[in-house]
């Protein structure tokens, strides 16, 4: 399919099911001539003729004209079988909308039905229907937004808690992007130097020298190392976090796990290996969104099935962000301690003894003692039962995830893996050209690494990027976004 962008695309820019209100959009050079052909002003005004950014009351009409008969039938026919819809019409003249382009909204009711055919009324009319993202990719393309920003509409779309919700926001206003071209502007000063030396090094003239250029170079590696520290926790408060449970069989991990999610997600019997799966539930505590997964009990078995889904319970375990282990405080208690499973280490993951409702005060003093010297885990007594612990488990979980505060100024979070990727480039180049400062290395060599590291940056906000990056990077959007 040609996808020239002199086209006018259409596309339903609303999610798919019933609603109140739907609405198809359009954009191009010609949106408002095709607009013309589908839609009657209930003011009789023609559409091409009223002010931009003003709602209007309107008929949507298929611009199909029965052929042949009486012109009056025809006109009759016109009058009754062509509405589609009643519904409110708005014109954005660019660059004075999302696109920067022209653009028509057509706000109708939210049945699939009428959108479909009103899409296909703006196609009869002249339209093509638009590619995945392909309205946000123009906005890109026409300077109104730049690759951050576009990538921050999809994560406002996608956004599934108030803190990724925030981030996305910070983005689409243009934190990230605007501290990158900081970097990347500094970078092509020093890279406008060097070159500069390199020209008239006949002259005998220097522009910068090697201690000032190493120092700003070191400033810059030093800020790409600071947002680079963002990226973990970035990435979890955007992405929400992956708390995988784990432990041995009848331990109490389903009962947790409905525990924590307030409802009887996974099933929970005195027979073990009862979890056979990987189950997988999201909640969201404080604006951040968790992603709770329960898994098959570890134990010695014959059980092909119970083999797969411990082999799953080590997948899940390897792809968490952080892991709870659970164990029985009762069995503890009644085993040789010595001969227990090996206890995890790791600060960002718990080590939960349930059940300590069984055993009382002394012997679960002494059981946590015991476990606290073979962990550097922190441990969490607690009953699923009765409930006990359970809230104190909820803040560490929180604590544990990320320290991140959004309602201080700790400048940009680094949340995607592809600006995570371009800033590790970058860096890598800006060691490079250090190193050859300091060994006295020739300037044209220096020059490479300052351009290698400015395009790297110039990758996150679109200055520099490919076809490829972009077609990759707007798939993911849907059609009338």
């Amino acid at each position: 399919m040609d996808r020239a962008p002199e086209d006018t695309i259409c596309a339903v820019a609303t999610p798919p099911g019933e609603g109140g209100i739907g609405i198809v959009r359009l954009s191009g050079p010609h949106a408002l001539a095709i607009a013309e052909k589908i839609v009657r002003l209930r003011s009789n005004q023609s559409i091409v003729l009223v002010s931009s950014h003003t709602l209007h009351l309107a008929d949507i009409l298929d611009p199909e004209i029965p052929p042949g008969g009486d012109e009056s039938v025809r006109n009759h026919t016109r009058q009754h079988e062509r509405v589609i819809d009643e519904g409110l019409v708005v014109f954005m003249k660019g660059p004075r909308s999302f696109t920067a382009e022209d653009v028509v909204e057509i706000h109708c009711h939210g049945s699939s039905v009428v959108l479909g055919r009103v899409a296909e009324a703006c196609v009869t009319a002249g339209a093509r229907l638009a590619q995945p993202g392909e309205f946000t990719k123009r906005a890109f393309l026409n300077g109104r937004l730049d690759l951050t920003q576009a990538e921050a509409v999809l994560d406002t779309i996608k956004a599934k808690s108030d803190v990724a919700l925030k981030i996305a926001q910070r983005h689409l206003r243009g934190e990230l992007g605007r501290q990158v071209d900081q970097l990347r502007s500094r970078l092509l000063g020093l890279l406008a130097q060097v070159e500069a030396g390199i020209d008239f090094v006949e002259e005998d003239i220097s522009f910068i020298g090697r201690a000032d250029l190493t120092s700003s170079l070191q400033k810059t590696l030093a800020e790409i190392f600071a947002m680079l520290a963002t990226a973990e926790s970035g990435r979890v408060l955007r992405e929400g976090a992956r708390v995988v449970i784990v432990g041995r069989p009848n331990v109490g991990k389903s009962s947790l796990l409905n525990s924590l999610l307030q409802e009887n997600r996974a099933i929970v019997t005195d027979i073990p290996g009862t979890t056979r799966d990987v189950i997988e539930e999201s909640v969201v505590w404080d604006g951040l969104m968790i992603t709770l997964v329960d898994t098959a009990g570890l134990r010695e078995t014959t059980d092909v099935v119970e083999q797969e889904g411990m082999k799953r319970t080590r997948s899940a375990q390897e792809q968490g962000d952080m892991v709870l282990y659970v164990f029985d405080a009762a069995e503890l208690h009644e085993k040789n301690l010595i001969e227990f499973v090996p206890l995890p280490g790791g600060d960002q993951d718990l080590v939960l003894i349930n059940k300590i409702d069984l055993i009382d005060a002394s012997s679960l003093k002494r059981l946590s003692g015991w476990v606290e010297e073979r962990t550097t885990c922190k441990v969490l007594p607690l009953s699923v039962r009765t409930g006990a612990g359970l809230e104190e488990l909820k803040k560490s979980i929180r604590s544990h995830l990320s320290q991140v505060s959004l309602e201080t100024d700790q400048g940009v979070l680094v949340t995607n893996v592809r600006h995570r990727r371009a800033l590790e480039h970058a860096g890598s180049s800006i060691r490079e050209a250090l190193d050859s400062v300091r060994n006295g290395v020739e300037l044209e060599c220096i020059a490479v690494d300052l351009r290698g590291a400015a395009d790297a940056l110039g990758e996150i906000t679109g200055v520099i990027t490919s076809d490829d990056i972009l077609d990759r990077i707007f798939s993911e959007f849907c059609i009338g976004k």
